[in-house]
This record gives structure tokens, sequence and C-alpha cells, in this order.
């Protein structure tokens, strides 16, 4: 049986592979009009800036489930927020991403901007802009989500 933990990495990881899939189907001419049958003008970024965050997301998730941080059924994008950014102001994450990226000097905090910018972001392009007018966010959150799990599984697996 699946752990909670391995599923929300692995939905992390899924969500990241289709982010980037939906990215490349929005850009490539030839798959919109060979394999799909859609015009040139229809792309999917406010769906790459949706999966980014759920990527982002289910590692955050997956951070607090290995902590052993009861997770409630109903708002969960909530409490996974707060839960994760009251880990980061006591310092326990930043200490951890400290000692394993010391050259890098990352910081714990970068994480927590990135986890809150995403979600305003899904909120804004998903809801309330154009899907072409979101190329430039998209290419951002999904390279804040490979970033995000990258530290979180560093520290985690």
């Amino acid at each position: 049986m699946v752990s909670n933990f391995d599923l929300c990495i692995e939905r992390a990881d899924n969500e990241l592979y289709l982010a980037r899939s939906i990215q490349i189907l929005s850009e490539n001419s030839k798959l919109k009009k060979e394999y799909f049958n859609l015009e040139e003008s229809i792309t999917f970024y406010s769906a790459v800036i949706s999966h980014a965050y759920y990527a982002i997301f289910y590692s955050a998730k997956a951070y607090l489930i290995s902590k052993e941080i009861d997770i409630p059924g109903q708002g969960q994008h909530q409490h996974v927020y707060y839960k994760f950014k009251k880990i980061i102001k006591t310092g326990e994450l930043s200490k951890e991403l400290l000692d394993i990226y010391e050259d890098a000097r990352v910081k714990a905090e970068a994480l927590l901007s990135i986890l809150e910018d995403e979600k305003e972001k899904r909120t804004k392009f998903t809801y309330k802009t154009l899907p072409q007018a979101n190329k430039e966010p998209a290419e951002k959150s999904i390279e804040n989500a490979k970033f995000f799990i990258a530290h979180i599984k560093a520290i985690l697996v």
C-alpha cells in the first residue's frame, strides 16, 4: 500500500510533468495541428500555472506529512500553506535547507515566497486572464515548481 507521503510526492511529480507537457503543447504548432486539430492561437498556459501550483502544493503537503502534521480533508490548500509557513518561521526548514545547500545559500523564505506567489497566480491566471496572455507566468511557474520540488525532495527522499 502506498503511503500518503509517497502519494503526495508522486502527485507533485505528475503535476509537474503535466504542466511541462501542456506548456509544450501550447508552444508546438505541429502538435496542435497534426495531433489535436487545434488552431494555432489555442494555448493552455492557465492550466500550466494551475498544475505547477499543484506540484508545489503536493510537495509541501508531503513535507508536512513527513513531520506527522495532520492535514484536514476540507481546506487543505489553506492548511498546508499556513502550516508550511509556520515551519519556515520557526527556522526548522531553513536549517535543513542551509545544511544541504550551503553553497547555493538557499533560504527557506524563497520556498515560502514561491508557494505564496504560485497560490496567488493560480487564482489570478486561472480565473481572470485569457489563456494566451499567460505564457511568461506559466514559464516562471514551471521554474518555481522544479526548484521547490527539488529542494523538498533533497530534504525528504
